[in-house]
């Protein structure tokens, strides 16, 4: 079944302001929901999802299983870096987001896509796998963990550069991914990235050897997306 998505770009934005954004987004999709469910077929409002690309200035972000001892820096020190905290209220640990990041926010109804929560993660790993395959790079995943990782299977090596975390009420999600593309990782530094001690964390200006156009990555992504999940974008 083909999905309609509306697709927006936001740029450089605030945490917190894109957080209220997506929340404002992800109620809207929930109470039309519930309200097609309750009225018959001939007025049911069209079921749209939403694809956020956004980045962020220098931000941590807890998930609501998460330790708060995962993030190495004091109040004073995260001013020091320009950096702010947040919990949250999506699953998984502790994560950066910053410039040169593209982070995705999928608010999609599952059910109308026609997969199940965990399928939904794993499309989410195959459109950044295909977007590192379009680019000569190997992305694959990890036993027991989100994301998508390069080296997987060689200990010592092993380092994340797509972070998954996400939440889901009535089948419809939000908050998403952080995809690793010109990120300082200076900041992942500061933190135990996802509660991890013993697994680094990369990028692709990092695995190729040059600075990436963002643009250009994001219309690879956003086309991996498509194909994978079935999308028809309405704008």
């Amino acid at each position: 079944m083909i999905y309609s998505v509306r697709y927006e770009d936001i740029g450089l934005r605030d945490y917190k302001e894109t957080w209220d954004y997506q929340e404002k987004i992800f109620q809207n999709t929930v109470d039309k929901k519930l309200r097609n469910a309750s009225s018959g077929p001939d007025s049911e409002e069209p079921a749209l999802g939403t694809l956020i690309f956004v980045e962020h200035p220098h931000v941590y972000t807890l998930g609501k299983s998460g330790s708060e001892s995962n993030l190495l820096l004091n109040y004073i020190q995260l001013r020091a870096k320009e950096a702010l905290f947040y919990r949250i209220d999506r699953g998984g640990d502790i994560t950066y987001h910053g410039p040169g990041q593209i982070v995705g926010y999928p608010i999609f109804d599952l059910e109308k896509i026609g997969i199940s929560l965990k399928d939904y993660v794993s499309a989410l790993e195959e459109s950044v796998i295909l977007t590192l395959a379009e680019l000569g790079l190997s992305g694959a995943r990890l036993n027991g963990a989100t994301g998508v990782w390069i080296d997987p299977d060689i200990p010592g090596k092993t380092r994340k550069i797509c972070a998954i975390g996400v939440k889901a009420s009535r089948y419809v999600t939000m908050h998403g991914f952080a995809f690793n593309v010109n990120t300082n990782l200076e900041y992942f530094s500061y933190i135990n990235p996802c509660g991890y001690t013993d697994k680094g964390v990369t990028s692709l200006e990092k695995e190729t050897g040059s600075r990436q156009d963002m643009n250009q990555i994001k219309s690879i992504l956003r086309e991996k997306m498509r194909s994978v999940f079935n999308l028809q974008w309405i704008n």
